[in-house]
């Protein structure tokens, strides 16, 4: 039987469709169907390792695991990386392809259709049913053409959309029923449903306005969605989505994260957040890091940018006041290579060719150059010997005589990262060590606090399964499996590509 497809499109960005389509994914699978999500295009530097070697958006991921199947670079064939205001790396199928600028990429996009075209028909041949997620809002006509990521995509694959609004932000009526009225005709018959989502309160008071988003659009109603706490426990997809301010317990052992632009992989605070025992605060540009035990610096996609806003912070002063009072830092990645005494980038990769100054916290050296380390690792956590797994994902090498007397992990024979002679400052290229519980608890136990043990891939599971079940009571799934329409093997790129 031909695997079915459905698109959910949104009528902003943060209306919550990633989440969603993983509620709807775990909820499926656990029917006994073969689900795959799939993202044309999406825009995060919250990535994932594959298990082919690539690279895909976190969200997707996610998705991944709420339908038990490896990660593939299908599930995500283009993913824009931010580098800046006008920029972004662009990745193609899980590999880089170089640097664009938004306005090149909109006539540039055109071409990848193709390859977003084999990445879904490669997933529908795996699955019984492919969830399609939109990126941004369906109704932003200024973008239509050559789109690949939403209207674009759906007519080009042909499958129904569901549409998505929040009611949380307001104006929902307006902004479900202007999208039929600012698309196309032909993209507006492809709206098959919609789907009301972080109800607070009564759903009862929302009754009369499904009815009439209804009758205004001759859409089926497919579920208002009550808001629902557990989804806090699931990795956050941007970092617009960090909240500035506490995460975590009020007291304990107090860590401090500046929130810097460039911000990547910030999902590796979540276990630390998840900690009974732990404050994380998530300081803002305008504040000083407050008094804290760590301080950590996280994975950033423009190293060297992010490292001129800590400075223009005045953040640099504080984190060598901190070690100088006793405290702690800890930087991964990107913010590794910031504790270093340099960063070069002779080939420009993240701009203008240049060398830096980092914050000399560790006597090491970073290089920018070669290709993309992305790949999933295993090893032990340096001088406890527990084991650790997680991922690599970044461009350049670091070296010096912190990394070669005290590296932090050992890869299987192949030594990553450094340890100052205080051992108070730590850096690693390693992201995700934190989610396995014996490292975390041998990185808390350096600071003289204590893990409580809990299992966060196990919380993320149960997370999954609470909004399943959530989705289950609030959503038609039913109605959502009559709308899938089968992935047509007849199709013409070219003539599609031309409407």
């Amino acid at each position: 039987m031909a695997a079915r497809a459905l698109m959910f499109q949104g009528t902003g960005s943060s209306v919550g469709k990633s989440v969603l389509v993983a509620g709807i994914a775990r909820a499926l699978t656990r029917r006994g169907l073969r689900v795959r999500p799939f993202k044309p295009q999406n825009m995060s530097n919250n990535a994932a390792v594959t298990a082919d070697g690539g690279e895909i958006g976190r969200a997707q991921a996610l998705q991944a695991r709420a339908c038990g199947a490896a990660l593939s670079v299908d599930m995500n064939p283009v993913l824009l990386k931010p580098q800046g205001m006008t920029g972004s790396q662009l990745v193609v199928r899980g590999r880089m392809r170089g640097q664009v600028r938004a306005k090149d990429f909109q006539s540039f996009k055109r071409g990848l259709m193709p390859e977003v075209l084999d990445s879904f028909h490669a997933l529908a041949d795996q699955a019984d049913i492919v969830l399609v997620e939109g990126a941004g809002s369906a109704s932003e006509v200024n973008l239509r053409a050559d789109d690949i990521a939403n209207m674009g995509f759906a007519q080009a694959a042909d499958v129904n959309v569901v549409l998505v609004g929040d009611i949380d932000r307001g104006g929902v009526i307006a902004s479900l029923v202007g999208t039929q009225a600012v698309v196309a005709d032909a993209d507006a018959r492809r709206i098959k449903g919609f789907i009301v989502n972080r109800m607070r309160g009564d759903p009862s008071l929302f009754d009369a306005g499904m009815a009439a988003i209804a009758r205004m659009t001759g859409w089926r109603p497919v579920g208002l969605v009550p808001f629902l706490d557990r989804v806090r426990d699931l990795p956050a997809e941007d970092a617009a989505d960090l909240h500035p301010g506490g995460r975590g317990g009020t007291q304990g052992l107090r860590i401090a994260v500046p929130c810097l632009p460039m911000i990547a992989n910030f999902d590796d605070l979540d276990p630390l957040a998840s900690e009974d025992g732990v404050c994380l605060t998530m300081v803002p540009r305008g504040q000083v890091l407050p008094p804290c035990d760590l301080v950590i610096l996280p994975g950033a996609k423009a190293t060297i940018a992010d490292l001129a806003v800590l400075r223009d912070e005045g953040w640099d002063i504080d984190i060598h006041a901190h070690v100088r009072r006793g405290g702690h830092v800890m930087g991964i990645c990107g913010g590794y290579q910031m504790l270093g005494r340099s960063i070069a980038d002779p080939m420009g990769i993240e701009g203008v060719a240049c060398t830096v100054d980092g914050l000399g916290l560790l006597d090491v050296a970073t290089v920018l150059e070669g290709s993309k380390r992305l790949e999933e690792v295993t090893g032990r956590l340096l001088p406890e010997g527990v084991g650790l797994r997680g991922y690599e994902m970044h461009i350049g090498r670091t070296a010096g005589p912190d990394n070669d007397a005290r590296p932090l992990t050992d890869l299987g024979g192949r030594y990553d990262g450094a340890v100052s002679p205080s051992g108070r400052v730590w850096g690693t290229y390693v992201h995700g060590l934190l989610a396995d519980g014996g490292t975390r608890a041998a990185v808390l136990a350096r600071l003289g606090a204590r893990s409580h043990g809990h299992d966060h891939d196990a919380t993320v599971d149960a997370a999954l399964d609470a909004l399943a079940d959530h989705l289950e009571t609030h959503l038609d799934i039913d109605s959502l499996l009559e709308l899938a329409r089968p992935v047509s093997r007849q199709r013409e790129i070219d003539a599609t590509l031309s409407r």
